[in-house]
Parts: structure tokens; C-alpha cells; sequence
């Protein structure tokens, strides 16, 4: 880095960490001159000593600011290299209109955070999302880990019509990809009920890697899921794809019929290694796991 380009983002750098400790406006930082960083090679680098000067900063880890603050300017701060923030519209309330999808749940941001960290899962990939809710996710991987291709899915209308909504409030056209343009995926969302789905519809999506987070909230959803990881093991036999399920463990039952399930169906389960560093404002002591499938039987199970 030429010395006045480190000036510039050692500036850039004291410019947020004054700010965000001050809990100031977010339109009064300046964003501006972070999409100009961010555009070069060492914009990811930026991006990470940002984190570490606001979220991660040990005033903020003792004393963070308010939950919704934190979470506007992290979704401010999630970028891809031509600009442009992940901007969510959410339910303030837990269950709203028969739903718990419309809002974004601790698992939810744990797997974004995960998926940040761990680009190359996605790049270049096509990626379902089972249960995307309000779609924060999804989001963070169509910025951050240039997929192929990423259709969310939901089966609630009005979660449907959020979700859409939120897709195209961040910039995504859900019309067709434009090969041409390949830094810009194609997104697509899709009605998907876990009970109803057929093998056909799942075939045709055509998915590299499949994700769900904190969709374990009762026996008959985990039943339901596993119903449909059975069906794209058996349609897409010859290239299954691989799963990232996440969940908050609430109680000893939460993952406990999920993976008594899983070997029952013969799918093949490991837990990812928990990450160092937490970028999103979740509950600090919560446990959350993520569980990486693997649908095409080439491992054995794991008891």
C-alpha cells in the first residue's frame, strides 16, 4: 500500500471508530469514501480493521451500543466491492401476522458471519436457502461471496412479500442473470412449503450448496426438513449438494431429534469449528451450532 493510501484509510479508520463510539448518525460517517476504499485489492483488509475499531472495539465489547443501532451499521457496513449495503425492513415484534419469519434471528446472523469468513463455500455456486425469512443471510452471501446464483425460499405470504421486498431494496433485479454481468448473481425467490414440495421442484433449482438457519423450532418443522434434505438427497443423487444448517440450542431437544433424524435418513453430519471474532450484535453466550451435511452417502454416518 503506497504511504498516502495508508494515510487515507488510517483516516478513513479513526474517522468510524470516533463516530461509532460517539453513536452518532449513521448518514454522518462516511461511506462515501469506505465504497472508493473498497473497491481496492486491500478493501477486505479495510473492511475487517473497521469491525475491529466499532463492533469490536473492547469499549463496545464491555459496553455496546443499543441492538438496533449496532445492527443499522453493520448492515451499512456489509459490502461488495461496487458499493451499495445490505438494508433489511423488519417486524419489531417476535411473532407477527402467524409468523416468526419476519424478523432476523441469532442464527440467522451467525451463519452470515460464518459465510463471510468462509467466502469460498459459495463463490461461484448456486445456493438455496431454506426458511430465508427476512432474507439477512442470503443477503450478506449475495455481497460478500459472489455466488452463481441464490434463490431464497420461504412458504408465508406476507414473509414472501417482505423477503421480495428486501431483494429488491439492496439493489438485486429478480429477472433473469445476465451472464454478462457475472459480479452480480442472479436472485430469485421462491415459494417453498417443506411439506408439499415435490423432488421435481427441488431437482430443478439445481442447487451446489443448500442453507437454513434457525428453522429447529419444533418437532414438526425439524420432521419437515428432513423430509425435503431426504428428497434432494434422492434427485440429485449424482451431485448432491452440500448443507449448512445452523441453530440456536434452546434446550437439549432443539438439535437432538434433528440429528437422530439425520441418521436415521443415513446422512452423513459434522459440526463446523466455531469461528473466532463476532462481527454481528447476537447474544454473546449463546449456543449456536452449525452442521455441515453431506447427502450423497460417500461418508458413513457419524454416531
Amino acid at each position: 500500500m503506497a504511504p498516502e493510501d495508508h494515510e487515507g484509510a488510517t483516516s478513513l479508520l479513526q474517522s468510524f471508530e470516533r463516530r461509532f463510539l460517539a453513536a452518532r448518525a449513521l448518514p454522518s460517517f462516511p461511506w462515501q469514501s469506505l465504497e472508493e476504499k473498497l473497491r481496492e485489492p486491500s478493501g477486505s483488509e479495510l473492511l475487517l480493521a473497521i469491525l475491529q475499531k466499532t463492533v469490536k472495539h473492547p469499549v463496545c465489547v464491555q459496553h455496546l451500543p443499543s441492538v438496533k443501532y449496532a445492527r443499522c451499521f453493520l448492515s451499512k457496513l456489509i459490502k461488495k466491492p461496487s458499493g451499495g449495503s445490505v438494508t433489511l425492513s423488519e417486524s419489531t415484534a417476535i411473532v407477527s401476522n402467524g409468523t416468526t419469519g419476519l424478523v432476523t434471528w441469532d442464527a440467522a446472523l451467525y451463519l452470515a458471519e460464518w459465510a463471510i469468513k468462509n467466502p469460498a463455500a459459495f463463490t461461484d455456486r448456486t445456493v438455496l436457502e431454506l426458511g430465508s425469512g427476512a432474507g439477512l443471510t442470503g443477503l450478506a452471501i449475495c455481497k460478500a461471496c459472489h455466488p452463481r446464483a441464490f434463490i431464497f425460499s420461504d412458504c408465508h405470504g406476507q414473509v414472501l412479500e417482505q423477503l421480495r421486498g428486501n431483494v429488491l431494496l439492496n439493489g438485486f433485479s429478480l429477472e433473469l442473470y445476465t451472464p454478462t454481468d457475472p459480479s452480480n448473481p442472479k436472485v430469485t425467490v421462491a415459494e417453498l412449503d417443506w411439506d408439499e414440495v415435490t423432488a421435481a421442484q427441488l431437482s430443478a433449482f439445481q442447487a451446489d450448496v443448500v442453507i437454513a438457519a434457525d428453522v429447529l423450532y419444533c418437532g414438526e418443522v425439524t420432521l419437515s426438513l428432513v423430509r425435503v434434505l431426504k428428497m434432494l438427497s434422492a434427485c440429485q443423487r449424482k451431485n448432491a449438494p452440500v448443507v449448512y444448517v445452523a441453530y440456536t440450542i434452546r434446550s437439549q431437544d432443539t438439535g437432538k431429534l434433528f440429528i437422530t433424524e439425520l441418521d436415521r435418513a443415513g446422512i452423513y453430519w459434522e459440526e463446523v469449528p466455531p469461528h473466532a471474532g463476532q462481527l454481528f450484535p447476537y447474544e454473546e453466550h449463546s449456543a449456536i451450532v452449525i452442521l455441515k451435511l453431506v447427502l450423497n452417502g460417500r461418508h458413513s454416518v457419524r454416531r
